[in-house]
């Protein structure tokens, strides 16, 4: 079950699907992205995850690792940006996200470095 989830939040976000990555959290879930300032509620994280979004043309998943212990999941992911100028970069990626028992994520971290994606 644990796999299947990760697959469809990374399949979600890689469609860039604001309303469906919104509706995988808790209405208090929280979002925190790298040393970034926490996301907390669906309004918050859907605007985080917009302005994010605004910045590149796409992105796609490739899922390298992923252990789930109880509600914890952690992935382990190569993630491949396509940039504004039609350029595209793949970088390391790991999410950690817990999961209630009613299947929302209260608690998603993510740790990358995005400077790749961004670098002329």
């Amino acid at each position: 079950m644990a796999d299947n989830m990760a697959q469809r939040v990374f399949t979600t976000i890689d469609a860039m699907d604001l309303d469906s990555i919104a509706g995988f959290f808790a209405e208090d879930g929280r979002v925190v992205f790298g040393n970034g300032d926490p996301l907390v509620g669906r309004e918050a994280i859907a605007g985080g995850v917009q302005g994010f979004f605004s910045t590149i043309k796409g992105l796609r998943h490739r899922i390298v690792n992923q252990w789930s212990v109880g509600a914890e999941t952690v992935a382990e992911t190569e993630v491949t940006y396509y940039r504004l100028d039609g350029n595209s970069v793949a970088i390391p990626a790991v999410s950690i996200w817990h999961t209630r028992p009613d299947g929302l994520i209260d608690d998603y971290r993510v740790y990358f470095d995005l400077a790749p994606v961004y670098a002329l």
